[in-house]
């Protein structure tokens, strides 16, 4: 099997490289982070290279590329630790608003195409532990219009955001598929309680009360998994250029550090750990492969890919970060040093979208048949 990638593809790294290495200097990002983490400058300024429209057909004034030329682009930002919320924006979104009527697509994508629309995901609630079935918010009609009443924790970007795409129940109870609608709510609709989070982002808590909406679907439960899985993929290639970049951090730390009068790379305990971290990034980078290749697979097959590659990505971005924090000594948790910049968004790149536990029970639910041996 060839695992090239095509010179389009290769080109587009760079390009995405480029950028990072010219305006997204870890002083910018850390002048962003202790001033609150708004990235609305940032991701308009890949939106200006065409990223926020990657996944978009062309119709609608998009790329029309697929999963793979988003792993390459998540990489990178991965790499350069680029803190604007791309996957959701960029990638989950369109996903989301595929399912919408016609029209309603023709008013949002291509002005997220051009980046003039800020449209992000707002779909976790209090206690629901990752279910995407568990939702207390409702939506009625009344008068012929939606309305949504209920709460979103942890959205990406809330204050700096134009609309949302809010899961709610229109029928049924917690746990049913059925019943599940999605929606499309303007910012000016919903009450946003905004924070920095520990990654030096930025997200909020949405209430709705009543709030106006635009349906895209009444079946939603499909969509939803499709979107989250394609977010997820996406967080398995950040997580592998995050762990590049921080082991590269940390080789160059070690050639230069000197402990009892020599290099910490010259200790063969250390040159063993750093292969051990080295291991466990290749089964990352491996694993990030398949889960983009397998998001045009059926939902069954593509559902239990993705777990599966979420498992190992969230073991090895535990172990690589711990790895290289601890082999930089003291130095590696302080705030104004870059590799504890990393560890913060490995940290929390684990828990987004169910953490590692959570994908581990996925991907037990979906083996009964085969008793833990793969198909």
């Amino acid at each position: 099997m060839d695992f090239d990638f095509t010179e389009d593809q290769e080109s587009l790294r760079d390009a995405v490289r480029r950028w990072v290495d010219k305006g997204f200097s870890f002083d910018r990002r850390h002048g962003l982070a202790k001033a609150g983490g708004a990235s609305r400058a940032v991701y308009g300024e890949l939106a200006e290279l065409g990223l926020a429209g990657l996944v978009i057909p062309e119709a609608h004034g998009g790329l029309g590329q697929g999963p793979v030329d988003a792993m390459v682009v998540c990489e990178e930002l991965g790499r350069g630790l680029v803190n604007a919320p791309y996957a959701e924006a960029a990638l989950m979104a369109p996903a989301l608003l595929s399912a919408a009527p016609e029209a309603l697509q023709a008013a949002w994508l291509p002005r997220i195409a051009g980046g003039e629309a800020l449209v992000v995901p707002a779909l976790h609630e209090r206690a629901a532990r990752y279910r995407l079935t568990k939702i207390s918010t409702t939506a009625q009609q009344v008068g012929g219009q939606w309305q949504l009443t209920g709460q979103k924790l942890a959205v990406p970007a809330a204050d700096e955001a134009d609309a949302y795409i809010v899961p709610a129940r229109i029928s049924g109870s917690d746990g049913d598929t059925a019943g599940i609608g999605l929606f499309v709510v303007e910012k000016l609709a919903a009450t946003v309680a905004p924070y920095p989070t520990q990654d030096g982002a930025r997200a909020g808590d949405i209430t709705l009360n009543a709030a106006a909406a635009q349906l895209i679907t009444t079946d939603g439960h499909a969509v939803l998994e499709t979107a989250v899985d394609a977010g997820l993929a996406a967080q398995c290639a950040e997580g592998v250029g995050l762990m590049d970049r921080l082991v590269a951090i940390t080789v160059d730390y070690m050639n230069t550090r000197k402990q009892f009068g020599t290099t910490l790379a010259s200790f063969q305990a250390l040159r063993h750990r750093i292969a051990d971290v080295k291991m466990q990034l290749e089964l990352g980078r491996s694993m990030s492969y398949y889960a983009s290749l397998k998001l045009g697979e059926a939902p069954a097959q593509r559902r239990r890919a993705i777990s599966q590659a979420r498992v190992q990505l969230g073991q090895s971005m535990r172990y690589v970060g711990q790895q290289c924090i601890q082999l930089h000594g003291g130095i590696g948790c302080t705030d104004e040093y870059i590799a504890s910049h990393y560890f913060k968004r490995l940290t929390v790149l684990e828990m987004t979208y169910g953490d590692t536990l959570h994908h581990l029970g996925e991907v037990s639910a979906r083996m009964q048949d085969t008793a833990g041996v793969f198909a």
